[in-house]
């Protein structure tokens, strides 16, 4: 292997882990622990994406059907999503995100920003401006 592809390898493999730690510890952030990652995860997909069938959902979350409508099922019991009927087909439903469930996630995003604007400010000025270069060309990656 050239020196050049060891880098490469090297730096896929830093890279993958830095990314994977910091989502781990951001995720640890949690304003309420009595909703499950999944849930929380549908209810980040809808207030991203907007309001859409279970199906849909499902497919953007990468799950069975089934599993999605136990997701669904104990985030309406909390108060955290509703069902509508579907504008065009009786046989669908729609799900959104009500009032609660908005705040609830705004709330999360807040604490876990909170943390991370913690941490942040413990680095100087060059080490925050290479993070602010490195999100971008992050967020381009995951882009693709």
């Amino acid at each position: 292997m050239s020196d050049i592809a060891e880098r490469e390898r090297t730096l896929s493999s830093r890279l993958r882990l830095a990314v994977v730690r910091l989502n781990r510890r951001l995720r640890a952030q949690r304003a309420d622990t009595h909703i499950t990652l999944s849930q929380l995860s549908a209810m980040s997909c809808l207030h991203k994406a907007g309001s859409m069938t279970p199906g849909e959902l499902a497919a953007k979350e990468g799950v069975q059907p089934p599993s999605m409508t136990r997701v669904i099922a104990a985030l309406e019991e909390n108060g955290l999503v509703a069902r509508r009927a579907h504008p065009t087909d009786g046989r669908q439903a729609i799900v959104e995100l009500t009032p609660a469930g908005v705040e609830r996630i705004e709330e999360e995003v807040s604490i876990r920003e909170k943390w991370l604007d913690e941490h942040l400010a413990e680095l100087d000025a060059e080490e925050r401006a290479v993070l602010c270069r490195a999100s971008e060309i992050i967020d381009r990656l995951a882009s693709r």
